[in-house]
């Protein structure tokens, strides 16, 4: 029974590291999202490595694909995309007592000691433009921490644009 416990520790662990994204979707009720079955980059993504603009690029495109919807040269809508980074900074303070006593009176010094931390968030915008009327008619944004390890940037990117799209076109069920 203790390995179970150790096993299941650990995935709770593991669990509350993982990095999910914070994605928000907006959209114009006016907009009849049923008409669109194609659409234009206006804006291929910005902000990023090279190889990040491409993987948004692409899964923007299959996401969108998967719809129903195709890339065409002068499509119903018209598509941008930016990625923005920022670098935030968290501290934490362990308050640590010496010495002996109860209540009132206690013997010893307190000590604190603070850490800072030093961290770099990513925000990808997605907006989407009606070509006739050039009304903005859906914006999607995903926000995460970044991490340190390049290898992991697919993966949450990709975690963030299945977010985005997953009740894509506004008014379709949701996805399962």
């Amino acid at each position: 029974m203790k390995p179970h416990i150790g096993a299941l520790i650990l995935a709770g662990l593991l669990a509350a590291c993982s990095n999910t994204p914070t994605v928000k979707t907006d959209s114009d009720p006016a907009a009849r999202f049923s008409a669109y079955r194609t659409y234009t980059w206006i804006a291929k993504p910005t902000g990023g490595s090279p190889l990040t603009q491409q993987r948004i690029a692409d899964g923007i495109d299959a996401k969108l694909k998967a719809k129903g919807w195709q890339l065409a040269p002068d499509g119903d809508v018209r598509i941008a995309a930016h990625v923005a980074t920022q670098e935030r900074r968290d501290y934490t303070t362990y308050y640590n007592t010496m010495g002996y006593g109860w209540g009132w009176g206690g013997f010893g010094p307190g000590v604190a000691t603070t850490t800072a931390y030093t961290y770099e968030v990513g925000t990808l915008v997605v907006d989407m433009f009606d070509a006739g009327t050039k009304r903005a008619i859906w914006r999607g944004t995903a926000t995460a921490t970044l991490p340190d390890n390049s290898d992991a940037t697919p993966a949450l990117l990709q975690a963030s644009l299945d977010k985005m799209f997953a009740d894509f076109p506004p008014g379709s069920a949701p996805a399962k």
